[in-house]
């Protein structure tokens, strides 16, 4: 199985399984992950997801060039846009993502990971994005998000060059919110994820949507849809367990509805 794909307590793990290939993704992984992003935007029993690579040596090395430069697709699938849809190409997944990176986090292990929302990278974590040395570039949004995620000159540096972080410099670049031991981190991703899940659901989801289209609207557009969330927030069950939960000192019940 080269993606496992599992639910506990309202919590998504995806594994990308190739640990003998450093978790490169071919056809097949990229299939199963379009599949695994898309039942996580969808089944209502997930909260958040945790992506993470199998082992204790890469998160992923990005696509698997043995398999996916020799296809030449069709020159009509060039408009197939919405095929085989992934996190880092453009599926809109509203749930926060956490990803757990456990070593090499290369090329499309990169683009991925600028999709996701939380970043524990083990101490011996690396970040390179190398497409630049193979002749290609980096697809899935690599050349859109590394700008937005990462100081000018760095970013260009890792983009033209290949310019490898270690996990301490990704950490002092913002690029990860926390670096730890490889032994805390799984344990610390999933504590990000439980205390995500004890937040309102629904809001959770708003508030994720909205920061991110906010890099696309002027700030009043994106007032005036900050406030259009607020009246849809209010008129929900969450909404009035949550400051009912508070006046009675308890923690709150959410239930996404």
């Amino acid at each position: 199985m080269k993606l496992i794909y599992e639910i506990k307590d309202k919590v998504a793990y995806i594994t990308i399984n190739r640990p003998e290939v450093m978790n490169a993704m071919d056809p097949e992984v990229y299939a199963e992950l379009s599949k695994a992003w898309i039942d996580v935007r969808d089944n209502p029993d997930v909260w958040v997801a945790i992506i993470t690579g199998a082992g204790e040596r890469a998160f992923s090395a990005g696509a698997d060039l043995k398999t996916a430069i020799p296809r030449v697709p069709g020159k009509d699938e060039f408009w197939l846009t919405q095929k085989d849809m992934i996190l880092n190409r453009g599926l809109e997944v509203w749930k926060p993502v956490i990803a757990a990176v456990n070593g090499y986090c290369l090329a499309g292990g990169m683009t991925l990971l600028f999709a996701t929302d939380i970043r524990i990278a083990a101490e011996h974590a690396v970040f390179e994005i190398s497409e630049v040395k193979r002749g290609i570039l980096p697809g899935n949004g690599g050349t859109q998000r590394a700008l937005r995620q990462l100081p000018y000159p760095i970013a260009m540096e890792m983009l033209l060059l290949g310019r490898r972080l270690t996990a301490q410099e990704a950490f002092s670049y913002g690029l990860v919110n926390k670096v730890v031991p490889m032994k805390d981190l799984m344990p610390t991703a999933e504590e990000y994820a439980r205390r995500l899940c004890e937040s309102g659901p629904l809001a959770v989801r708003a508030i994720k949507e909205l920061a991110i289209r906010s890099q696309s609207l002027h700030l009043e557009e994106g007032i005036r849809l900050e406030q259009s969330f607020q009246e849809f927030l209010r008129t929900t069950e969450d909404a009035k367990e949550g400051p009912r939960a508070f006046a009675e000192k308890r923690k709150p019940v959410y239930k996404a509805k």
